[in-house]
């Protein structure tokens, strides 16, 4: 990526340098521990159930902070109940509230989107919207109003501690709310400038006056004025809006104009607008450790899971995560669980960011295409078998594939519903149901740790992506949101006896219950190249667990290679037969659209 390349392979030393130095700060009191706590500190990634929720859309338990202490119109609080851009008055004590909710349906683990202080509205006149979704921060240090205090947020931690739930919290670190603009452009709608046309060294272009004469490519530090390519400028009011105070440094960002989504744009453009951070600088890199860092030692939560990971400078992620690693062990989290979001369906460029950036584990966005296509009847099982036989790619190979969050939809590409119903428009609703069921049983019992997405458990559809896809859980003010189709029965709001939630429960269930769905060795035993079986073994040293899906809408009938020291057979979930129909092999009946797990205990040869 022009000159850039070479200049992060000579800042290597100098961030290793910085590394060792921040992690002799690294903090030695540990997290104040109880019994139970300690038990859930030491249970590894691949245990748990993780719920995905937006703090704004799920509870409101304190209708007083639904503006964020601030007066005016929706423009100036950002409140408005009736629009999907805007604030709906979910926040931190309404979650709190509704944990035996979240907890019943067998989830082991909260992901909260950001919650820190965001700037509550922006975009152009006529076209603005709020940040309820929390990826618009400015003040990185304290939680947004809008959803509580920090108060809420301790006590959050610590009832879902008490009730043996880990709490990951969704963390930003490529940019930050839209405060700098650029004289060239007032509407801040500038196209990316390259470096091969506007180099760091020059003001305006490659025959524009010498600015940074001290730049030699390799220390960044040495860029003492910003604007090579654009203008960029703190508007009146607004010079101390970020924290911490180093990020109103004007000179700690790129200032290039809006990404290209390509190149060297991918990791120095504005993220449509939004402020892209300089992730190579020294100061960024220390000064974000600290702010991490520091959150998990005030709060002691469990996890990270990082937004858009694939557009910061890798060699921020390698002094980043092994300090964060070192200060939850230090604080008594030895199973800190780290997870980046790379928006990529290939696992090849997903394992790339676990062997060059490091980062531990990254969202399965492969297995996710995969069961969607499976699912929706445009690709055969051999899809999904695709997907597992690429673990090895990973970092740490197929073991650390097992730390792999999957998930079939989310904030951002819209519900399994929505996407089934894409392609099947005219299904019925009972078929509809099974394809979700289906979807559901594909992460929780397939391999990796399963994400469900809030919502999908009440058989919310949506209507697309996006905002389109983020409805509120409470009784809902919005007109799309409350026209919503629903997947199969389900009274009101969080209504446990809703239908998707019931058969989610049974899943979790079983997937508790049974070692080797969540860390056994996966072997793909059946993969039909249309529309049919994909069968799954999981084995450890005590037996076999066997998982049949049929993606088909008949019913299947199916010889399984099994391990000939598998014989005996019960049911988990659906019929299985009592035997092995020879050695080494099982014939089960799978339904339209359905599954079934059998478990055979014994030594497997």
């Amino acid at each position: 990526m022009s000159g850039k390349a070479v200049s992060r392979r000579g800042r290597r030393i100098a961030l290793t340098a910085a590394l060792g130095a921040v992690l002799s700060c690294v903090t030695t009191a540990a997290w104040a521990q109880s019994p139970a706590l300690e038990a859930l500190r030491q249970r590894p990634a691949e245990d748990e159930v993780i719920y995905f929720l937006l703090p704004d859309r799920f509870e409101n338990g304190d209708t007083a902070n639904d503006r964020g202490g601030l007066t005016g119109d929706r423009l100036a609080t950002g409140y408005d109940p009736t629009d999907p851009g805007f604030y709906h008055g979910g926040d931190l004590k309404g979650l709190t509230e509704r944990l035996d909710y979240i907890q019943g349906l067998g989830a082991t683990a909260l992901w909260i989107a950001p919650v820190f202080r965001n700037k509550p509205v922006q975009g152009r006149p006529g076209q603005e919207s709020a940040a309820y979704h929390g990826y618009w921060i400015t003040d990185f240090t304290r939680v947004d109003p809008h959803l509580g205090t920090e108060d809420d947020f301790r006590a959050l931690v610590d009832a879902a501690h008490a009730r043996g739930m880990k709490v990951y919290l969704d963390i930003v670190i490529n940019h930050t709310a839209d405060v700098i603009q650029y004289r060239e452009c007032p509407a801040n709608d500038c196209d990316y400038r390259w470096s091969r046309d506007y180099p760091v060294q020059r003001r305006g272009g490659l025959h524009g006056a010498p600015i940074n004469p001290d730049f030699d490519g390799t220390d960044v530090a040495r860029i003492v004025r910003p604007d090579y390519a654009y203008t960029p400028y703190v508007p009146a009011g607004e010079e101390a809006a970020k924290a911490p105070a180093w990020l109103n440094e004007v000179g700690l960002y790129h200032n290039r104009g809006n990404s290209a989504w390509h190149g060297e744009s991918a990791l120095d453009g504005d993220f449509a607008g939004l402020d892209d951070v300089m992730t190579e600088h020294p100061r960024v890199i220390q000064g974000f450790i600290e702010v991490y860092g520091d959150w998990i030692e005030r709060y002691g939560i469990d996890g990270y899971r990082i937004d858009t990971v694939k557009h910061v400078d890798p060699a921020f992620w390698q002094a980043f995560v092994p300090t964060m690693l070192a200060r939850a062990e230090a604080a008594g989290i030895p199973n800190f669980h780290i997870f980046g979001e790379i928006y990529a369906f290939e696992p090849g460029e997903l394992a790339r960011h676990t062997r060059i950036d490091g980062l531990p584990s990254v969202l399965d966005f492969a297995w996710q295409r995969a069961v969607q296509e499976s699912v929706a009847g445009t690709q055969g099982a051999d899809r999904l078998a695709r997907v597992i036989h690429a673990d090895p790619v990973y970092d740490g190979g197929e073991a650390a594939a097992l730390r792999l969050p999957t998930f079939i939809g989310n904030h951002d590409m819209g519900r399994i519903g929505h996407l089934i119903l894409k392609e099947r428009p005219d299904i019925s609703d009972q078929e509809l149901l099974d394809r979700a069921i289906l979807a559901h049983a594909m992460i929780i019992l397939g391999r990796g740790v399963p994400v469900i997405y809030y919502g999908d458990e009440q058989g919310f559809t949506g209507d697309g992506d996006d905002r389109r896809s983020r409805q509120d859980m409470f009784e809902t003010r919005v007109p799309s949101y409350a026209d919503d189709r629903r997947i199969g029965r389900a009274s009101g709001p969080f209504d446990t006896e809703a239908e998707m939630y019931r058969h989610i429960a049974e899943m979790t269930r079983v997937r508790a219950a049974d070692r080797r769905l969540r860390r056994g060795r996966v072997v793909v035993r059946t993969a039909d190249q249309a529309p049919g079986i994909l069968a799954l073994s999981r084995l450890d040293d005590a037996g076999e667990t066997l998982v049949v899906f049929n993606t088909a809408t008949e019913a299947r009938q199916v010889n399984v290679q099994v391990d000939v020291g598998s014989a005996d057979w019960r049911s988990l979930i659906g019929t299985c037969p009592g035997a092995s129909a020879a050695p080494g092999v099982l014939s089960v009946s799978v339904p339209a659209l359905g599954y079934v797990v059998c478990v055979s205990e014994g030594p497997v040869t």
